[in-house]
């Protein structure tokens, strides 16, 4: 007698650290006893070469490497004096960080909306922004350009406003490290770029990590004193109000590892990017990359008409295929947020966006046979 035994896929990883992990071995080992060795486990030597091998992979002049993506925003606008009054403008379809870090300083953010292929900054509703900010009584101070789910935002308008405005520009590339906007990479644009080096990130740390780009020599050592509890000559001597936003040794020679690997794995994610498109833009709205841009893939996210995706994670869990949905709340929506201003006209792309968007998994470990997996489970969940 013939007896048929089910089997049952493993569930595909929504990003897979582990895989990653596993590539580079004893070369992760190998750093972190270095780091155990030798004990300098703040401000160790393999912070100043990272620092240095960031900077030089962007194009930028200096990195400064710190304890977070959300530090280094913050950093940044405490460097630069942001007080209460200023209007910082913020996309609204982004993580809370972006718009969180204006509020630690006493400014006023200002919420965007953003552009329905890209997902990132609308150039048109920043002016309109900056107008409601000035009718409001705010001075109009930074601009952060969020280069979100991997590619960069329209930096040749962003730019150009800002500059029309006297505006600064702080770009927040914790998704985008890596990308590129008509050749250069993030990291090497506006007036100093924020990133993260959060583990979900496509160049991850084993903890929290993050790092503030610029070529402006003089922001470099206000920076460093931010990131030391505003220290003068010494830790003992405080010349301005800080925080403790280092980044830990261990984690500066993990990142180093990585980074030797990031490029080809930029390039496997792009791959993977490719192969969706081609195989589901028949059965939804799959992202769109500029033509000026190239992006990183930090999330693969495509989009559903309204209702439509309800159905599509529950399905597609039932195959092992996990999802996420970013954001599902857009940030001039949040509780928390609500009673900022915004650029006047309700944020309708942000609000249609948040109903729609659902991410598939991503990761530069995707083989075709999981790939293909993915597609098939997708199709199946929309009826084609």
């Amino acid at each position: 007698m013939n007896t048929h035994v089910k089997t049952e896929l493993a569930p595909i990883p929504f990003i897979d650290v582990a895989a990653q992990r596993a590539r580079l071995g004893t070369r992760i080992d190998d750093a972190v006893t270095r780091v155990l060795n030798h004990c300098r486990f703040v401000n160790g030597p393999e912070v100043t070469e990272l620092e240095g091998r960031l900077a030089a992979f962007a194009g930028a002049r200096h990195a400064i490497a710190c304890s977070s993506g959300t530090d280094a925003l913050a950093m940044i606008l405490m460097a630069w004096g942001v007080k209460p009054g200023d209007a910082v403008f913020c996309p609204s379809f982004t993580f809370c960080a972006t718009a969180e870090v204006v509020p630690w300083v006493g400014a006023t953010p200002v919420f965007v909306d953003v552009l329905a292929d890209t997902f990132n900054m609308d150039p048109a509703s920043l002016e309109a922004a900056i107008e409601v900010a000035k009718r409001k009584g705010l001075t109009p101070k930074v601009v952060i350009p969020v280069d979100l789910f991997g590619q960069p935002a329209d930096l040749d308008a962003i730019e150009a406003i800002a500059k029309a405005n006297g505006l600064k520009v702080l770009c927040d590339t914790a998704q985008g490290f890596g990308a590129t906007w008509n050749g250069r990479r993030t990291g090497s644009f506006g007036d100093a770029t924020a990133t993260s080096f959060f583990p979900a990130k496509p160049l991850g740390c084993f903890g929290d990590g993050g790092a503030v780009l610029t070529d402006d020599d003089e922001l470099v050592p206000v920076l460093k004193s931010v990131r030391e509890h505003g220290q003068g000559v010494d830790k003992y001597q405080n010349v301005r109000i800080g925080m403790t936003g280092r980044l830990d040794t261990i984690q500066a020679a993990i990142l180093l590892e990585k980074l030797a690997i990031f490029e080809d794995e930029v390039a496997a994610r792009q791959k993977v990017a490719e192969r969706y498109n081609a195989a589901l833009a028949d059965v939804c709205i799959v992202p769109a990359v500029d033509p000026r841009a190239t992006s990183v893939w930090a999330q693969y996210t495509i989009r559903l008409p309204q209702g439509g995706r309800d159905a599509l994670g529950p399905a597609l869990q039932k195959e092992g295929v996990p999802t996420a949905v970013y954001y599902r709340l857009p940030m001039h929506m949040q509780p928390a947020y609500e009673q900022y201003p915004s650029a006047g006209n309700g944020l309708p792309v942000c609000e249609k966006l948040a109903g729609e968007v659902i991410s598939l998994p991503m990761h530069a470990y995707l083989d075709e046979a999981t790939q293909d997996r993915v597609i098939a489970a997708v199709r199946r969940a929309l009826g084609s």
